[in-house]
């Protein structure tokens, strides 16, 4: 350990510079205008991979954007750990509630301040580093491979297809990611599961034209109106979600499991407190954390119709929109819950109006065995770098491809993230402290050790 912490010290700066020359690339992969950006990070993942000591480094095409493979193979025999992550990032908008420009990274009160600070950038980017110290401090116990991808925030579409065509290349023991989130770093904590993801776009087509609300008004139906009010009877009074079958194969935890859940810290004072509500929201019968972790949920994600630019235009709109997601537990199945969306949400139209319901992409939720041997590696690597055992944890958050390599390579998943939930992810002011990215570079390696020397 204290091989790991000299090293980390000794090049403090250095990895945190890295990390702020990564933050600066606008490598948002869902607008179109930032192709290049998006491209030029995938070269810069790969010229850091071949610094740390990545041999059979590729920037590999698909469709989309390029996935980014290297390798260190020291010894066939030896176990092969597999690390995910991805180097696009979510939109920065509303720019204008950034304290400062989001790619511009920003070092205040010991907290990076960037879009793609924790997700993924800085998360992924350990990583590299913790391999770099492994390769400079001759302590690499076993082979390691990369696959860094930009495309995670827009649904991995590629991926896949890669993964498919790529099952020798990218064949290992397990894969390791970090993209998730502990409680605190003064509580440890290790996920053992994520939920799944439908992402839908709704459509509400009224008149073939914005009308005079005056003229109008009143004889019309207005899709804008029509739209809140079917979104609104998608939850009933206990907020519970309307649309049928939706809960038909939900697993549910036993009463035992339940506590269990509930035992990890969490003040729900502070929670209200940090996001500034009075009170909390959600399905009756269940406690916060049960609320993010282990029930579905369904919320709308953006909304709009008619004018909103300043001052006052008095129209009944046209059509009216809204982005909705559904986050989804073990036993359900995200084609199935967007077949059931659509053609719930198409029935509940009045006549008045047309419908239209797109599905955008979707991912299958994922539970990791704790009694697999890389999930009592990362287990004894947190305890041995935090000096405290790590609390289980259901993430509330989807990473829709862990399913897919547990298909495809038939290998588990190992949820080490580092960040925390308040760290701002997909919203303005997103952050990452830098004592958790210095603390998963000195965790990461151990993981390494632990997990070689209980595959023997």
């Amino acid at each position: 350990m204290q091989v790991i912490k000299n090293y980390v010290e000794q090049n403090r700066q250095r990895f945190l510079d890295e990390l702020f020359e990564l933050l600066r690339f606008p490598s948002v992969s869902a607008d179109p205008k930032y192709k290049g950006d998006v491209l030029k990070t995938a070269e810069f993942v790969a010229l850091k991979l071949k610094e740390a000591g990545a041999n059979q480094v590729e920037v590999c095409a698909t469709d989309g954007y390029p996935i980014v493979y290297g390798e260190k193979i020291i010894d066939a025999s030896l176990p092969t750990v597999l690390v995910y992550g991805h180097y696009d990032v979510q939109p920065p908008d509303p720019l204008e509630l950034w304290h400062t420009p989001p790619f511009e990274p920003t070092l205040r009160d010991g907290k990076i301040f960037a879009r793609g600070a924790c997700d993924d950038k800085g998360q992924f980017y350990m990583h590299v580093k913790a391999f770099e110290l492994m390769m400079q401090t001759e302590t690499l116990p076993c082979n390691i491979k990369f696959m860094i991808e930009g495309e995670e925030e827009v649904g991995s579409d590629n991926l896949g297809l890669f993964v498919a065509n790529n099952k020798e290349r990218l064949k290992a023991d397990v894969v390791l990611i970090s993209d998730t989130s502990m409680i605190s770093m003064e509580n440890p904590s290790l996920e053992t599961g994520l939920r799944g993801l439908a992402y839908m776009e709704v459509e509400v087509q009224g008149p073939n034209r914005d009308l005079h609300s005056g003229v109008y008004g009143g004889a019309v139906a207005n899709p804008a109106t029509i739209l809140c009010q079917m979104i609104a009877s998608l939850h009933d009074e206990n907020n519970h979600i309307t649309i049928p079958g939706f809960y038909e194969n939900v697993l549910t935890l036993s009463e035992d499991e339940r506590k269990a859940l509930n035992d990890a810290p969490f003040d729900l004072e502070y929670y209200k407190k940090d996001l500034s509500v009075d009170d909390v929201w959600g399905e009756t019968g269940y406690s916060t954390i049960e609320r993010t972790g282990i029930r579905p949920t369904l919320e709308v994600n953006g909304i709009w119709g008619g004018y909103t630019g300043p001052g006052a235009k008095t129209v009944l709109p046209a059509k009216a929109n809204a982005k909705i997601s559904m986050r989804l537990v073990p036993g359900q199945d995200w084609r199935k819950i967007s077949e059931l969306f659509k053609n719930h949400f198409e029935s509940i139209a009045p006549k008045s109006v047309k419908v239209s319901v797109t599905a955008h992409h979707g991912g299958t939720p994922y539970v990791t065995p704790v009694d697999s041997v890389a999930f009592k590696a990362a287990y004894k690597a947190i305890e041995e770098s935090f000096g405290k055992e790590p609390v289980p944890t259901r993430g509330g958050g989807s990473i829709p491809i862990v399913a897919l390599f547990e298909q495809e390579l038939g290998i588990k998943t190992v949820l080490m993230g580092f960040g925390l939930d308040s760290d701002n992810l997909h919203s303005p002011n997103e952050k990452y402290d830098v004592f958790n990215y210095y603390k998963g570079i000195e965790t990461i390696p151990l993981f390494y050790k632990h997990f070689t020397d209980l595959s023997k």
